[in-house]
């Protein structure tokens, strides 16, 4: 089997991905707030063969009910896997490095959002450990980056999910005593 690995993206990458993911302007955009601590681009490799993507947006959301119901969450973006690589692995790769990334900065939360007509990655991220949120569809923008360097925003229906990072530990139980016992002081 061929070795998959993840890792943020170098500059020399875009290409490449740009390839077989398409839109480079949203890779060296993507790139560019990497630049600037605003997010990582993380990419995953199937031995030299590019394998898919994904940007963790640690900024504010630019989604206003996401900014008010999850503030300072970091959002899993645009993951992308190259279609003859599906199912084998490489979303739930990068989705997890990206989770550590975010562990290992101390977030307890993280986020994403999916097209509603998007059944397949809701199961993705549901089998992740991802949940809904209580506060409906929202809508978001897809952004393409057409080779003049016009950007297209087109309005899509979105669910969001959530993830606790940090698990949830219940309290300690009192020690256990017959209903009626004396308690022992």
């Amino acid at each position: 089997m061929t070795e998959r690995s993840v890792r943020p993206a170098r500059l020399a990458d875009l290409n490449r991905f740009a390839e077989v993911v398409g839109d480079y302007g949203f890779l060296i955009d993507r790139w560019m707030r990497q630049q600037n601590d605003q997010g990582v681009l993380f990419v995953a490799w199937l031995g030299t063969r590019p394998a898919g993507a994904v940007y963790l947006w640690l900024e504010d959301a630019e989604e206003a009910p996401i900014r008010r119901h999850l503030p300072r969450v970091a959002l899993l973006t645009h993951l992308e896997v190259t279609r003859e690589l599906r199912n084998r692995g490489v979303g739930q790769a990068l989705v997890a490095v990206a989770e550590q990334h975010l562990r290992e900065r101390g977030h307890e939360r993280v986020a994403l959002a999916v097209r509603t007509d998007n059944a397949g990655a809701a199961r993705l991220y549901r089998r992740l450990g991802y949940r809904y949120w209580d506060h409906g569809a929202v809508t978001c923008y897809a952004r393409t980056t057409l080779p003049d360097g016009t950007v297209i925003e087109e309005p899509e229906l979105c669910h969001v999910l959530v993830k606790d990072l940090v698990p949830v530990t219940p309290a300690p139980r009192a020690e256990a005593r017959p209903i009626g016992a004396a308690n022992p002081c």
